[in-house]
């Protein structure tokens, strides 16, 4: 293996706290030369701060390290639908980020695309704009489909309640979810590494997105249980692990052996 794809949450850090050991695990990589990425679900900050947080936290990273679901949403819906005009019920960096490329708008009656993402922020009026616009026929697009998203103490609700909200209302299905575990954001990830698939190793905690999205694009997979995944929940993974790691900070081990 010679490049590393990280998640964050539950992976390197939980809420600001790092992963015992993961300050350690990146700096020894780092010194044996692993080029590695940072990919998040996770919306509610720019890629520029995300590094700024990893690099506060101890872990010194640059914004073009990280790959997170707004920018890759940004980027594919330019492609796909380009000058679209959208609406997302989503927090601030990903509308700064969309209206790089995009109009935003909250009338129902010119929104091309629904745009639903992690937001603490969602409330019926959000829901009802949304609603109205997938009634008249806006596409139905998320920047990731998580259910929780892990924080200190526990889980909160992310993006797929809002997804199931959606869905709920409007008997409408979401199209398109480029986030984990979306070839789409892999796209994303391997071109910055500039490596195939098959040389990297994946490192998550959550089996239906971390795991599976590697399983499906060739990566070796190394599930960490310091987020949301427990052991006894392999027994139903969609994809199971090649390995099995209590922290980050076994990584190094596991490439060491490998």
């Amino acid at each position: 293996m010679k490049g590393i794809i990280f998640d964050l949450d539950g992976t390197v850090y939980l809420s600001d706290q790092l992963i015992p050991g993961a300050r350690e695990a990146i700096e020894h990589l780092r010194r044996r030369g692993y080029p590695m990425v940072f990919v998040s679900n996770k919306p509610l900050q720019s890629r520029a701060e995300y590094a700024a947080k990893l690099t506060r936290l101890g872990v010194p990273t640059r914004p073009d390290e990280v790959i997170n679901s707004s920018l890759v949403l940004t980027r594919h819906l330019s492609r796909e639908m380009p000058g679209a005009t959208v609406f997302a019920i989503g927090e601030r960096p990903l509308l700064e980020e969309l209206a790089t490329s995009f109009r935003l708008s909250e009338d129902p009656d010119e929104i091309e695309v629904v745009v639903a993402s992690f937001d603490r922020t969602f409330d019926y009026r959000k829901l009802n704009i949304g609603f109205q616009a997938l009634r008249r026929g806006a596409r139905f697009w998320a920047t990731n489909a998580d259910a929780t998203c892990p924080v200190a103490g526990g889980e909160i609700p992310d993006a797929g309640a809002v997804i199931g909200a959606l869905e709920g209302c409007s008997k409408r299905k979401v199209e398109v979810v480029v986030g984990k575990p979306s070839p789409i954001i892999v796209e994303v990830a391997l071109e910055q590494l500039g490596l195939p698939a098959s040389e990297c190793l994946m490192v998550g905690d959550r089996v239906e997105t971390d795991t599976l999205m590697g399983h499906r694009a060739g990566m070796i997979t190394a599930l960490v249980l310091t987020g949301v995944t427990r052991r006894a929940d392999l027994a139903h993974a969609p994809a199971p692990p090649d390995y099995v790691l209590e922290s980050i900070a076994e990584v190094p081990r596991l490439l060491s052996n490998g």
